[in-house]
């Protein structure tokens, strides 16, 4: 058996973490929100608990996979901070009704797209 190096635990924790914490959001959304917000904020709180959830099960493929774990650094640090920012926002305008918090939703998306583009061009770099 591979001896796990520390940051490999870290991030395979972290992608955990951020996937039980989407499963208890998108249930709080389902059962907690459903009559206290209107539809279209019910599909705000929606949209953030997938993205959350789909870059958490990236997170944690390349975080159980990656044997090279700096080559795969940016793109686990640009899905997390993709996740805090995109999913977090979307979260904290429909909890506050603050709608200038929107401002920041397209920050975390670059992120998450800027993760997957860093993840193409670190592919790439690999040696044979």
């Amino acid at each position: 058996m591979v001896e796990q190096s520390v940051e490999h635990r870290t991030w395979t924790v972290v992608a955990a973490l951020f996937g039980a914490v989407a499963v208890a959001l998108g249930a709080f959304g389902s059962h907690g929100l459903r009559n206290c917000v209107s539809t279209n904020q019910l599909t705000t709180w929606r949209t953030a608990v997938e993205y959350q959830m789909f870059h958490s099960i990236a997170l944690l493929a390349l975080a159980v996979n990656a044997r090279d774990q700096a080559r795969w650094r940016w793109p686990m640090r640009l899905w997390t901070s993709g996740i805090l920012l995109f999913s977090g926002s979307l979260y904290a305008l429909v909890l506050s009704g603050i709608r200038s918090l929107g401002i920041i939703t397209p920050i975390g998306g670059i992120c998450l797209i800027a993760g997957w583009l860093c993840l193409v061009c670190s592919h790439r770099k690999r040696e044979p």
